[in-house]
């Protein structure tokens, strides 16, 4: 089984990428904040608890993010492999995934971090807002959530590194070219 992280500022490319590793490698998607969104539009009670935390740009506490993807990894029991997008953003996350998988004999095999400067991440996110309609995608929670990454989110890569799993790609130019990137690193895993 794959499981595989994909990492990167709002912005980054990890949506669409991720599209194209699920179309591929027949992977799970779970996007942390897709999930939150669904829950919110559905009017859930997980939905209710995080609607405030997430409108204002913070993270989602630890406690119900890892129950909410554990509930997620296990509802597809016979999946190939998941690709975790948007998770885990603090190292107590990554602990807890690494435990998680751990108990049902599996592992992170790899983590994918897309890097791009924070003016294309600026165009692209404008260009996305115009499109989405994202409520964070608002200039003021997309600052929260730049801030959030590159001083919380960022620290969780060097817990990562130490187990020598993290592939860094350059997340600019034609999305075709970024992807064959990501398979260079995935295809040896599979």
């Amino acid at each position: 089984m794959l499981n595989l992280i994909i990492f990167g500022p709002p912005g980054a490319g990890k949506g669409t990428q991720s599209a194209k590793l699920i179309e591929r490698y027949h992977l799970v998607h779970i996007s942390t904040g897709d999930i939150f969104r669904e829950h919110i539009q559905n009017d859930t009670e997980l939905g209710k608890k995080v609607k405030n935390i997430m409108a204002s740009g913070q993270l989602v506490p630890d406690s119900i993010t890892i129950e909410m993807l554990e509930y997620e990894v296990k509802k597809n029991p016979n999946a190939k492999g998941v690709i975790f997008d948007g998770f885990p953003r603090t190292v107590p996350q990554a602990e807890a995934l690494d435990n998680f998988l751990q108990s049902m004999n599996q592992k992170v095999n790899i983590v994918v971090q897309l890097d791009v400067n924070e003016d294309e991440l600026r165009a692209r996110i404008a260009e996305r807002r115009k499109v989405s309609g994202r409520a964070d995608d608002a200039e003021e929670k997309l600052m929260k959530r730049m801030d959030e990454y590159f001083n919380k989110t960022i620290h969780v890569l060097p817990y990562y590194e130490q187990q020598n799993i993290v592939t860094k790609v350059n997340g600019i130019g034609l999305i075709d070219d970024i992807f064959d990137q990501l398979c260079e690193a995935i295809d040896p895993l599979v």
